[in-house]
């Protein structure tokens, strides 16, 4: 088989999962606080056995034992990675809607464990406690938060700080992650650290983060720019089907005429 349809299957397989990317960008372009994912590509170099030889010549006239190096160079899927950037502001005038602006994370609580979230779209529960729409606890500094009943007015600052009719009643636990890469998805726009990593969480208020109440923070995905790159990988695809194509026409004709009895 040659080189060519290796190539053509490898390439035809990264299209396929940086299309995956893209319609799960897309899909989630209504997401509170989605943060999209990137795929990044680097060059590698193909060895062969002699490449790593290198005999001495006794003379300038000498012939080369072994054949000159031939490296060859192909494109391997590096790296995926979240965009963590900041998106855009949008106004819904709810007392427990909150978007962070900067840097920092809520804190969820969950039943396998205690989550990270962009999305600050909450809400309450029968008891009062503050939730996120799947029923999750957020914390506070001092734990879930829970809102009295009968209070008319809640208002939060720009350091998280909750008052209920004027009176303080704690702040929302908002950190941040010395390495955003150290973090992955887990679903639910909830986030945690990959298992193994130093990464350390910080608080964010010293770097300027600002809560801002009766706002969610807006998915920073590019329509425009997804719905071109999702053209551009369709159209890459279909010229390494064709490629593939012709490198098996090419084989096949080959077999026909090397198996032709004579």
């Amino acid at each position: 088989m040659q080189d060519a349809m290796f190539s053509g299957v490898f390439a035809a397989l990264t299209s396929e999962h940086r299309m995956a990317v893209i319609a799960n960008n897309l899909a989630n372009v209504n997401t509170s606080g989605y943060k999209a994912d990137k795929l990044a590509f680097k060059d590698t170099m193909q060895h062969f056995a002699h490449d790593y030889i290198r005999e001495p010549l006794e003379n300038l006239r000498s012939k080369p034992l072994f054949p000159e190096a031939q490296l060859r160079s192909r494109v391997r899927l590096a790296v995926d990675e979240t965009d963590f950037s900041q998106g855009g502001m949008n106004f819904t005038g709810n007392n427990l809607d909150f978007a962070i602006s900067g840097e920092g994370f809520f804190r969820i609580q969950t039943p396998n464990g205690t989550f990270l979230s962009r999305d600050g779209g909450f809400c309450q529960n029968a008891d009062g406690m503050l939730m996120t729409k799947q029923g999750w606890a957020v914390l506070g500094e001092g734990g879930p938060i829970t809102i009295p009943e009968g209070t008319r007015n809640i208002h939060v600052n720009s350091e998280g700080m909750i008052y209920a009719d004027g009176a303080e009643l704690g702040r929302l636990e908002i950190v941040s992650v010395e390495d955003l890469t150290a973090l992955e998805k887990v679903g639910g726009s909830l986030y945690r650290l990959r298992e193994g990593s130093t990464a350390g969480e910080i608080d964010p208020r010293v770097t300027g983060t600002m809560v801002n109440q009766g706002y969610l923070e807006a998915a920073n995905v590019d329509v425009v720019t997804e719905m071109v790159s999702m053209i551009e990988v369709q159209r890459t695809f279909e010229a390494y089907q064709k490629m593939m194509q012709s490198s098996d026409a090419v084989d096949r004709e080959l077999n026909t005429k090397v198996g032709k009895a004579r």
